[in-house]
């Protein structure tokens, strides 16, 4: 097989430190043809000084100021001309010879658009990192969850996803995909800011009839919540938020309209319990995100129109089901009391 030029491109917002941290293990990776691109998202630290003067072999590109994660990489990567692109977050460490696993599962089948290596936490190797774990997957009401992570609880990497799989979404932490599907698909929707914007491109390219796999033969250590923590009220808002809008854009009219009213009901449920628990702040964002989504409905349904008119165009088969759980991940975490993957 032929090595494709892969771009690893790391959207940076003041992430110095990260920089210095894990940027010599991208540079030090194995596969030959590599460009290592840092897209800089309007940066108010020395940030790019850092570059130019620690790391002169990476390639800048300089966005003029934070449009987030999701529009931050579409006017990066509208720049950048490689077959294959990776979006690596800033805080990941990689192993030199993370990329070779990654490609090759690409050109094992021209189907397969992207591909997520396995992703451990870097403060202890031995665990999945709750941003892809071991894959990600989806439940009928719309809430994702991964191979080894479900909710907030991560397992421990004990070899028991050490199987490649097809799944439903590949981390942006860590995703390595072909250039020509990620435009064709309509690239990342700058209205999530950052957040779900992942797996919504997932599904639509899974929707064109591309597979999205994992493969545990790479591997990368992400520090995770460099930017915002997980209890960050701004995480909170953008999460209920985007969730909502993703499958506002994505679901069957018949779907949508069964399934919205529950999800809608199971989020006033958690907002309530957080309430009550007196955490006001993460009711407060809740609400927040139902009063944007309801506000910003009528936008939603011309995106839809939008999604629909890409599948017309851009499909090259039937949409590909894997990763779709056809339960209620809820039900099972909080009811049944299944905290691990293999137990659903």
């Amino acid at each position: 097989m032929n090595n494709p030029t892969v771009a690893v491109v790391i959207l940076n917002w003041n992430g110095r430190d990260f920089l210095r941290k894990f940027l010599p293990s991208v540079l030090a990776s194995s596969y030959i043809a590599t460009r290592v691109i840092v897209a800089d998202n309007g940066s108010t630290d020395d940030s790019i000084d850092v570059l130019e003067r620690e790391f002169p072999e990476v390639e800048i590109i300089r966005n003029e100021e934070n449009y987030g994660f999701a529009e931050g990489y579409n006017r990066a990567l509208a720049e950048v001309d490689a077959p294959i692109y990776v979006l690596l977050n800033s805080d990941v460490e990689v192993k030199p010879n993370w990329l070779q696993a990654l490609v090759q599962r690409l050109q094992e089948d021209p189907k397969i658009a992207a591909v997520q290596p396995k992703i451990l936490a870097e403060h202890d190797r031995g665990l999945f990192e709750y941003a892809g774990a071991a894959g990600g997957f989806i439940d009928r009401l719309g809430f994702p969850y991964c191979r080894g992570r479900i909710f907030d609880e991560c397992e421990r990497d004990e070899g028991q996803y050490d199987a490649p799989i097809d799944i439903f979404w590949a981390s942006g932490a860590a995703m390595c995909i072909r250039s020509e599907v990620y435009h064709a698909a309509g690239g990342l929707d700058g209205d999530f800011f950052a957040h779900m914007e992942e797996i919504d491109l997932c599904w639509r390219i899974k929707d064109l009839g591309y597979r999205i796999v994992y493969t545990p033969d790479s591997v990368v250590y992400h520090v995770g919540g460099g930017t915002l923590n997980k209890s960050n009220p701004r995480k909170t808002y953008l999460n209920f938020r985007n969730n909502l809008s993703m499958l506002s854009k994505n679901y069957a009219p018949a779907e949508l309209f069964t399934l919205l009213p529950l999800r809608i009901l199971l989020d006033a449920i958690a907002a309530y319990r957080a309430l009550f628990s007196g955490d006001t702040d993460t009711f407060k964002a809740i609400a927040r995100a139902h009063f944007s989504f309801i506000g910003n409905f009528p936008h939603l349904l011309r995106k839809r129109s939008q999604v629909k008119r890409l599948k017309q165009e851009k499909q090259i088969g039937m949409a590909d089901a894997a990763g779709r759980f056809k339960g209620s991940i809820v039900w099972n975490y909080f009811v049944k009391g299944r905290r691990r993957f293999s137990e659903l």
